[in-house]
């Protein structure tokens, strides 16, 4: 089985979650030594928070778990290219590996728009690895699609 495969499928569950509540579909899930610790999905309508992504959600919850601010061994799945704000906050975290499967050609910040992590940019790197996957895509397509229906 992929590994990488398995846990995007459940980003994806997540971004599911989030496009029934009538967010924007994005999940992300953290990662550590195989197992997932933390799972989240936009809740930026619900909690009428800008701040409510996912990748934010996610990160909060595993710093949580974790007991510390550094995610230094984890790996973040996000169904969308993180935005800036989303990408500081991987970076600060110290995630050090991040995937993501549908490229924000809007607010892309890991290589759509900008890369922010971009080697001897800032003092911490995170490895990124797109991994395209048509159902993120999709569900994103399907969301906007039916916010413009009258």
């Amino acid at each position: 089985m992929n590994t990488d495969q398995h846990f995007i499928d459940i980003a994806i569950t997540e971004a599911q979650a989030a496009f029934d509540k009538n967010e924007v579909p994005i999940g992300a899930i953290i990662v550590q030594n195989n197992a997932v610790i933390a799972k989240a999905h936009n809740l930026k309508e619900s909690l009428k928070d800008t701040t409510a992504h996912a990748e934010l959600l996610a990160i909060k919850a595993a710093q949580s778990v974790l007991n510390d601010w550094r995610l230094t061994d984890c790996t973040m799945y996000t169904t969308l290219e993180p935005c800036p704000m989303c990408a500081g906050a991987i970076l600060h975290a110290r995630i050090a590996r991040m995937v993501y499967c549908a490229p924000d050609l809007k607010w892309g910040a890991a290589h759509t728009k900008v890369n922010l992590f971009e080697k001897n940019l800032f003092n911490h790197t995170t490895k990124i690895d797109f991994i395209p996957h048509e159902t993120a895509k999709a569900l994103l397509q399907q969301f906007f699609k039916k916010l413009r229906t009258p």
